[in-house]
């Protein structure tokens, strides 16, 4: 009967709001993360970010990242390292923290993240002259 009514859909809310540290850590989150879920914590990675997994959901969205709180809501995909990648986009169902194949040479460059769209993003410097100018509105007028 409280399948059919909805309490339990009532109490999977309350116990959400229970995991995730109370009604304003949770609309804190909310606000975040576009979404509210309860999952077991599988990792954390050196820059901070956790990784959940919860199998009562469904197979592409049972396992998601928080990303840390030093980002902001200025995070994207590129953020996560590559180790974490495999996982989070099941092409393996160890995590890294229990995948011990996994060598790491001197030679292997850290993570970086993409930087495009921001001040840090790479710009080559150019000693050609370009083909084409920008127009300007101001040329050619007489004041």
């Amino acid at each position: 009967m409280a399948k059919y009514v909805g309490i339990n859909r009532l109490g999977k809310l309350f116990q959400i709001i229970r995991e995730n540290g109370g009604v304003r850590a949770s609309l804190a989150k909310l606000f975040r993360n576009d979404e509210l879920k309860t999952g077991t914590l599988v990792g954390v990675d050196k820059y901070g970010n956790k990784y959940f997994e919860n199998p009562y959901y469904f197979y592409g969205r049972n396992r998601w990242v928080e990303f840390t709180e030093h980002v902001n809501l200025n995070y994207d995909g590129s953020q996560i390292p590559a180790e974490w990648y495999g996982w989070m986009h099941y092409k393996t169902d160890l995590p890294p923290t229990r995948d011990g194949n996994r060598p790491k040479y001197e030679w292997m460059a850290d993570h970086s993240e993409n930087l495009s769209g921001t001040k840090e993003q790479y710009m080559p410097f150019t000693t050609t002259r370009p083909k084409i100018e920008a127009w300007n509105p101001n040329n050619g007028k007489k004041n």
